[in-house]
């Protein structure tokens, strides 16, 4: 169902989990107590350009030089799960000429553990809406289940399906999900991942 693809996954360094793949340029938008909730969490302090820049100038042009690859933006995407999520969405507001497609599974707006009290949703917005990039040229795909973390997402996802209405996206070039009952694992992203896969790389 799906054209020939090579999939390169990329191991997550740890504790430096969050600080890498944390939208970086949305801190600019959140309030100083925000960015005391969130920079425990940030390790040595925010690196999200950092790996974006690891992903565009070191590993892309590495798996373009040693496979046999369509290195063009319309053969280039890019997804995640959980913080995976939020880095797929920045990278490809970040590098719009270079990724085509995001699929941004369980999206973790919250940055954190809670959503009570908490203004980083609203700052990943703020700053989705200032650079997602343009519909006529690009697809992204979001979910989300019901249980564990994901309880959190829904009302955040809700205001990013508006965003991305706003922008000009339609069922052509975007996809959001909900999937009722599903938690936060990989398990349950395994069960799914068929989906955006098919919805970005159908033949």
């Amino acid at each position: 169902k799906i054209r020939e693809c090579i999939v390169v996954g990329i191991w997550n360094n740890g504790r430096k989990r969050h600080a890498e793949y944390f939208p970086q340029k949305a801190l600019v938008y959140l309030p100083e107590y925000g960015k005391q909730q969130l920079m425990p969490l940030l390790a040595e302090g925010p690196m999200g350009d950092n790996y974006l820049k690891f992903l565009v100038t070191e590993l892309k042009p590495f798996i373009d030089s040693t496979f046999s690859t369509l290195k063009d933006q319309q053969n280039t995407f890019i997804a995640g799960s959980s913080m995976g999520g939020l880095i797929s969405l920045y990278a490809i507001c970040e590098y719009p000429n270079v990724f085509y497609g995001a699929a941004c599974l369980s999206t973790h707006w919250t940055g954190t553990y809670t959503a009570d009290n908490n203004p980083i949703p609203d700052a990943i917005l703020q700053y989705m809406k200032n650079h997602l990039p343009a519909p006529s040229n690009h697809k992204i795909y979001f979910d989300h289940g019901t249980a564990t973390l994901d309880s959190l997402y829904a009302p955040f996802q809700i205001k990013a399906d508006e965003i991305m209405k706003q922008k000009g996206y339609t069922s052509a070039n975007w996809m959001s999900k909900v999937y009722p009952g599903e938690n936060h694992t990989e398990t349950a992203w395994r069960k799914r991942f068929a989906v955006p896969a098919e919805f970005l790389l159908k033949k």
